[in-house]
């Protein structure tokens, strides 16, 4: 399991920092910034808690992908990289 952040939804009451703090911190403004990769099976049960306790419901858990399979609706599409960019003349 994943924990997937809605930026827009959220209005950084920070509710989710304090309660998983292991997985989760703040920007310079207060915003949660999540650690990337899965959730470790012993923080499930408070990566839960965080999210029914989410004022704003920006916080959710997905299912991980299988290898290879496309990332489910909400995952950050991955950026080109400055190599594979299409320059302008």
């Amino acid at each position: 399991m994943r924990l997937v952040l809605d930026p827009i939804a959220c209005d950084g009451r920070a509710l989710c920092l304090e309660l998983l703090p292991e997985r989760i911190r703040a920007d310079s403004w207060g915003f949660p910034i999540l650690r990337a990769g899965p959730v470790p099976p012993p923080l499930l049960p408070l990566a839960r808690r965080a999210v029914a306790d989410c004022p704003r419901l920006a916080l959710r858990l997905t299912a991980e992908p299988a290898d290879g399979a496309a990332p489910g609706p909400g995952a950050a599409a991955p950026r080109p990289s400055a190599s594979g960019a299409a320059r302008r003349s």
